[in-house]
């Protein structure tokens, strides 16, 4: 079951970062076009810059799954080396956890601030409440953390 969740938030960040990096190269590109022809959209260059954001998130869980994502692993590099492999999987576990903890306030964090921008905020363009563009913060999070889940306990359910 956790192999399958992990699969598929795996293949979910990549075709989501996929479909922005089409988007993040296509639309400028149209709006360069359209701009040879006297003309110039608006909203294209907002809506490239949410779909950076996105892209960064869906990157962070890509990274979290294949654990090429930022971290202190100097303990459990001396482990290794040290080859008390029982040590170092209770060292990474420990570890994982407390990015599941961080990942779930900067999720609380992200949903209140955008609660705040859905109370107090505007439409940003194309008829889009901007509330909905910052809550690529605790959805990205959200989606860091799940993957964090996984992978920590699919790494606990392997033999050492």
């Amino acid at each position: 079951m956790i192999k399958r969740l992990d699969l598929f938030l795996d293949k979910s960040a990549f075709a989501i970062m996929a479909l922005s990096l089409f988007f993040m190269l296509f639309l400028p590109l149209f709006n360069i076009v359209a701009r040879w022809f006297g003309q110039s959209i608006l909203w294209i260059d907002p809506l490239v810059r949410h779909l950076v954001f996105l892209s960064a998130f869906m990157g962070g869980v890509l990274a979290t799954g294949k654990g090429n994502h930022i971290k202190l692993d100097l303990v459990s590099r001396a482990l290794e080396g040290l080859h008390k492999k029982r040590l170092k999987k209770i060292v990474d576990t420990l570890a994982a956890l407390a990015s599941i903890v961080a990942c779930y306030f900067l999720f609380v964090a992200g949903r209140d601030f955008a609660l705040v921008e859905f109370e107090y905020g505007k439409e940003a363009f194309l008829g889009i409440h901007s509330g909905f563009l910052v809550s690529i913060i605790p959805f990205g999070f959200c989606f860091i953390a799940l993957r964090f889940f996984t992978v920590t306990f699919k790494e606990l359910g392997k033999e050492s």
